[in-house]
């Protein structure tokens, strides 16, 4: 059974009902942590209901009102999708999405993003995530209710946590979304700093990017320093004698 720290979160989930089936999924497979971004209406008499047994997951249910919040303190993330995405995502099938996520949260929490029953994800809300997971299914009949959904990825992460352990090889562990948007933010400062600009009609695609990327790459904490540290060094070369240092 799950031991490793892995939370579910529920982005603007519009049913209770499918708010209290997803906690009866997670304590079938044996998973705790169940977040709530924005949710319509809970707590709620149907919720409770169709929580069936589950109703101290339910109760212990954590409401916040952004992704931001909800991922706090996570490592690793990965986002649920039906729709076909941009190519820059890195997508990986339920079975094998579900190992890598087991092992990444023996090393620090991790979560898994659901989109809202109608419209799933907004890709602001799969910013923050490394990977994208795909559940195989009839090509015309993409469509998955939530909480069926859910039940699909917690039975593969159930099977996943039963497997060996494999060493953890990483130095530090994996920057967390709140580290990466210090990290983006202050790229995004000397960007503008050294005029190196989107140069595109609309001018908001490379900074959409240049995050993907940087998402695939999975940077650890250390790594995040460094670049952090040689975009203040790049500051520092920059400013005038006298002149105030970055930040200040």
């Amino acid at each position: 059974m799950p031991s490793a720290p892995i939370r579910i979160v529920l982005v603007e989930p519009s049913h209770p009902g499918n708010i209290g089936a997803v906690a009866r999924a997670m304590k079938n497979m044996a998973l705790q942590e169940l977040v709530l971004v924005r949710p319509k209406l809970f707590p709620h008499a149907e919720a409770t209901a169709r929580a069936s047994g589950a109703d101290d997951l339910l109760a212990r249910a954590r409401v916040v009102n952004s992704v931001a919040a909800a991922l706090e303190g996570c490592g690793f993330i990965a986002a649920t999708t039906s729709r076909d995405r941009d190519q820059n995502f890195r997508v990986l099938d339920v079975r094998d999405a579900a190992e890598r996520i087991v092992a990444e949260a023996r090393v620090s929490p991790a979560a898994v993003l659901f989109g809202a029953e109608r419209t799933g994800l907004r890709n602001e809300d799969l910013e923050p995530a490394h990977v994208l997971i795909r559940i195989p299914a009839n090509t015309e009949y993409l469509s998955l209710n939530l909480a069926m959904a859910v039940q699909l990825v917690t039975y593969e992460l159930f099977r996943a946590s039963s497997k060996p352990v494999m060493p953890d090889l990483r130095s530090a562990p994996l920057a967390t979304p709140q580290e990466m948007e210090r990290l983006y933010a202050h790229l995004a400062q000397v960007m503008e700093e050294v005029d190196f600009r989107d140069r595109t009609q609309s001018g908001t695609h490379l900074m959409a990017r240049i995050r993907r990327f940087l998402q695939r790459a999975e940077l650890d904490q250390n790594e995040v320093n460094i670049l952090r540290g040689f975009l203040t060094a790049v500051q520092n070369r920059r400013r005038p004698a006298g002149g105030p240092r970055p930040g200040d």
